[in-house]
C-alpha cells in the first residue's frame, strides 16, 4: 500500500502538467454541413439544372415508350379473345421490345447522369475542401468538423454559410 500512495504521489504532478499544457493550447474547432454547403452553391445549383435540361430529352423519349408499352398492354387486355394467335404473338413480340428498349434506355441515362453528377460532384467537394481550408486559416480555426457527425456543437461554430460565400465568390457562376 505503502509503494502504491508513493506511484499515485509521482503520478499526480505529471497529470497536471499535462493537463496544464492542453488547457494553454486551446484549440478552435468549426463545424461546416458539408453536404448542405455544397448543394447550395450556385455552381452546383446551375450544374443541376444543366443536367436536366441536357438528360431531358431522353427523359422525354423513354416516357414517350413507356406510354407506347401502356398502349400495347392495354391493346392485349382489351383484345384478349378476339385476336388471332399470330395477331397476339405480334403484339407481345412488340410489348417485349419496346420493355427491352426502355430497359436499355434507362440503364443508359442512369448511367450517364452518375458519371457527370460523380464528375461535377469530385470537382466541387475539392473546390470546397480548398475554400473551406482557407476560410479556417483566416479564422485561425485549428480543426473543421462536418456537421453531420458531430453530436452536439453551438451553432456559433458553424461555418457553413460563410463557406457557401466564400464558395460562390470564389466560383462564380457564368
Amino acid at each position: 500500500m505503502f509503494r502504491f500512495n508513493r506511484f499515485r504521489l509521482l503520478l499526480a504532478p505529471a497529470a497536471f502538467l499535462c493537463l496544464a499544457g492542453l488547457a494553454a493550447a486551446q484549440t478552435k474547432v468549426a463545424i461546416v454541413n458539408l453536404q448542405r454547403a455544397m448543394l447550395e452553391t450556385a455552381e452546383l445549383k446551375k450544374a443541376q439544372a444543366d443536367m436536366e435540361a441536357k438528360f431531358k430529352p431522353r427523359q422525354d423519349e423513354m416516357e414517350k415508350l413507356n406510354r407506347e408499352i401502356q398502349n400495347v398492354q392495354q391493346q392485349l387486355q382489351t383484345m384478349q379473345g378476339k385476336l388471332t394467335a399470330q395477331g397476339e404473338q405480334e403484339l407481345n413480340v412488340q410489348l417485349q421490345r419496346r420493355q427491352r428498349e426502355l430497359q436499355r434506355m434507362t440503364e443508359d441515362l442512369q448511367i450517364d447522369v452518375d458519371r457527370e453528377r460523380n464528375t461535377i460532384l469530385s470537382r466541387s467537394g475539392q473546390r470546397m475542401q480548398e475554400v473551406i481550408q482557407k476560410l479556417a486559416e483566416q479564422k485561425g480555426v485549428d480543426v473543421v468538423m462536418n456537421s453531420v457527425d458531430t453530436i452536439y456543437f453551438k451553432p456559433a461554430l458553424d461555418l457553413t454559410d460563410e463557406a457557401i460565400a466564400a464558395y460562390d465568390k470564389a466560383h462564380p457562376v457564368k
